[in-house]
């Protein structure tokens, strides 16, 4: 790589250096767009703090990774491939970030991982069209890749996040617990940017606690990097590093609780979905845009678009007119709620309530945890942590730490479902959810 290098002074990681590629990558149009997509979406309306983008995010993904590598002694080749999946794995998150996944994966017919790889190979447009006349033409970041000795195909494997199947959980369990002359896969060097410890979370939780002023989600990331281990093609923390490994699953637990999961993030979440849908937009380049252009081109749409995005704006926020507690859901009431679960299910079920109160559909926003927490069923995911036992043994950390387990079965929500309207409209729409949903 050349000589050409930066350092950049990041508030949670403190001195930040990037070089050669990494350097050149980091000055692209395509990383600088994502400095106008705040990371936790709308929640400074929430958490004034929360101004931070995801381009803050991916240098600190970036670092982390570098850190993981080193400290499970990756070679040269796999490291700097890691390190910019840790640096791109962002790249094409949508404007407003999580919250309009689903309506950008329908666009484009991508989730955002797979945008990824298609705009780091050059597959499709890295720019808005008009900007072609200073960025057009360019030669894809993965020519870069290429061009340095990293496989541009490598690095989109990693930034990749494969579902994992209840069967693949019990082969990789099974694995872990067996002998160690098994096939090397190398998995272990996806865990460091997808795994249930890794740059990704880590940095998110330091970041996002940060700006946020939650504190729950400090964690101890120099005690976890120096007990990372790998073993039979996994990513382990020793025994000695357990508590700090339960610190970071009780941090994430309790950042879903208080930020991301937060009912008035929710709400403005699901009004910014409602102004996209009621809108004309071509969206099959909104992986282009920042949270800016989206929502000046909301405004542009006039009509409900842009009231709703300029009343988000302006946080004149919809209120709570109707919430259940868990302890108040019924099994009938929790399957309900799972039938409209989707995302056009859920318009159908704000339109009902709509009509029974009279109002218009788009004043009607309604929010619900996963199907799995309305169920009740245990999440293993990311409790899924290998503990790595003196005499060599690996064992799920959920087996021997009773705080690790009782978290699969946490509920980071603790509400089934709340709907909200504006002030005005709170009891008719209270009175219409109530009669819609109970029945």
């Amino acid at each position: 790589m050349n000589s050409y290098a930066k350092t950049v002074h990041d508030p949670i990681h403190g001195s930040v250096r990037l070089s050669g590629v990494y350097a050149r990558i980091m000055d692209r149009h395509e990383m600088q767009r994502i400095r106008g997509v705040r990371q936790l979406g709308s929640a400074h309306l929430v958490f004034p703090g929360a101004n931070h983008t995801r381009f803050e995010h991916c240098l600190g993904a970036y670092h982390l990774s570098g850190r993981m590598a080193e400290a499970i002694s990756l070679d040269s080749e796999d490291a700097a491939a890691v390190r910019a999946a840790g640096l791109l794995h962002d790249i094409c998150h949508a404007p407003f970030s999580h919250t309009l996944e689903g309506i950008m994966e329908d666009a484009t017919g991508c989730d955002h991982m797979e945008l990824a790889r298609n705009l780091i190979l050059g597959k499709i447009r890295t720019c808005r069209e008009e900007d072609d006349d200073l960025f057009g033409g360019r030669d894809p970041i993965g020519d870069m890749l290429s061009a340095e000795g990293i496989d541009p195909e490598v690095v989109c494997g990693l930034i990749s996040s494969p579902e994992t199947t209840a069967s693949e959980m019990s082969s990789l369990q099974s694995r872990i617990d067996g002998p160690s002359d098994h096939f090397r896969s190398k998995d272990y060097i996806h865990q460091i940017i997808h795994g249930p410890v890794d740059c990704d979370q880590m940095d998110y939780l330091l970041r996002d606690s940060h700006y946020t002023g939650v504190t729950a989600g400090h964690i101890d990331c120099e005690r976890i990097l120096a007990t990372m281990r790998v073993h039979n093609d996994r990513i382990c923390i020793s025994r000695g590093g357990a508590p700090a490994a339960e610190g970071l699953m009780v941090a994430r637990s309790l950042m879903f609780t208080s930020v991301y999961f937060h009912p008035a993030v929710r709400i403005i979440n699901r009004m910014t979905v409602k102004a996209v849908e009621a809108s004309d937009l071509d969206l099959r380049h909104m992986y282009l845009w920042d949270d800016a252009d989206l929502a000046n081109r909301l405004i542009a749409c006039g009509g409900v678009p842009s009231e709703m995005i300029r009343s988000i704006r302006g946080r004149r926020i919809y209120k709570k007119a109707f919430v259940l507690s868990p302890s108040e859901t019924t099994q009938e009431m929790s399957s309900f709620l799972v039938r409209h679960y989707g995302r056009r299910e859920r318009a159908r079920l704000e339109n009902e309530i709509a009509n029974k109160a009279g109002i218009e559909a788009y004043k009607v926003c309604v929010e619900m945890p996963s199907p799995s927490v309305l169920m009740n069923e245990v999440q293993i995911g990311k409790t899924d942590v290998s503990i790595l036992e003196s005499d060599g043994r690996v064992v799920n950390l959920t087996k021997t730490s009773p705080i690790a387990k009782s978290l699969q079965s946490r509920d980071p929500f603790g509400w089934s479902v709340v709907v909200a309207c504006p002030p005005e409209c709170r009891e008719a729409v209270r009175k219409a959810a109530s009669r819609v949903i109970e029945g």
